[in-house]
């Protein structure tokens, strides 16, 4: 099994990488793990509450429970993926499942930044930006996706997404084997990724 992370700020362009990657592989071979599908459930908070959480620090996120699903995959047992809402902040009642496969990729925007999980990729890959580029599309998807107004889009940028990227995000940067500039547009790291992948799964 070839455990392949993907990191990068909120808005670099992680998540066309992943479709591109993707599509060039074989469905059964390839499986996504979400970052997001793990963030702590906080439905004991009322709704207002929620919404000002900073989803932004590796605290956010119940590593362990992540670290513990890529380790059932690895050995051979299929695991029941949580499911999250953007828009009311809490896990869904349903779950998804995750069967093991050749290719397992762990995409998000802090998967780089905690070491038990880091230390059990194969391929660390930071997709970059920036910071005027991904604070655009994130104001895009969020007016679109997520419910939410520009000004609490700025807001939360300023508050939590801009401090976080400097504090854990972008630090992360080091830990990666490759680096992608320019997410999605970018053809030949693309192209790479999928060559090194493609070059695994050969050897399988």
């Amino acid at each position: 099994m070839l455990i392949v992370g993907i990191a990068g700020g909120t808005g670099c362009g992680k998540t066309t990488v992943v479709k591109k990657l993707m599509s060039h592989l074989r469905s059964d071979d390839v499986v996504l793990m979400p970052q997001d599908s793990y963030y702590r459930d906080n439905g004991h908070l009322p709704l207002e509450a929620r919404q000002k959480l900073n989803f932004d620090h590796p605290d956010a996120i119940e590593w362990d429970l992540l670290v513990y699903h890529l380790q059932e995959l690895r050995r051979g047992s299929a695991i029941h993926q949580p499911m999250y809402s953007y828009l009311t902040c809490v896990r869904l009642p349903e779950t998804k499942t995750i069967p093991p496969t050749k290719v397992i990729i762990v995409e998000g925007i802090l998967v780089l930044t905690h070491k038990a999980l880091r230390d059990m990729m194969d391929i660390k890959v930071f997709v970059d930006a920036d910071a005027d580029d991904r604070l655009a599309r994130v104001i895009r998807r969020d007016l679109a996706e997520r419910g939410r107004t520009a000004d609490k889009v700025l807001e939360r940028y300023e508050l939590t997404v801009k401090p976080m990227h400097l504090e854990f995000i972008e630090p992360s940067k080091r830990y990666a084997d490759l680096i992608i500039p320019q997410g999605g547009e970018n053809q030949v790291g693309i192209r790479l990724l999928t060559s090194l992948i493609r070059e695994h799964l050969r050897e399988v």
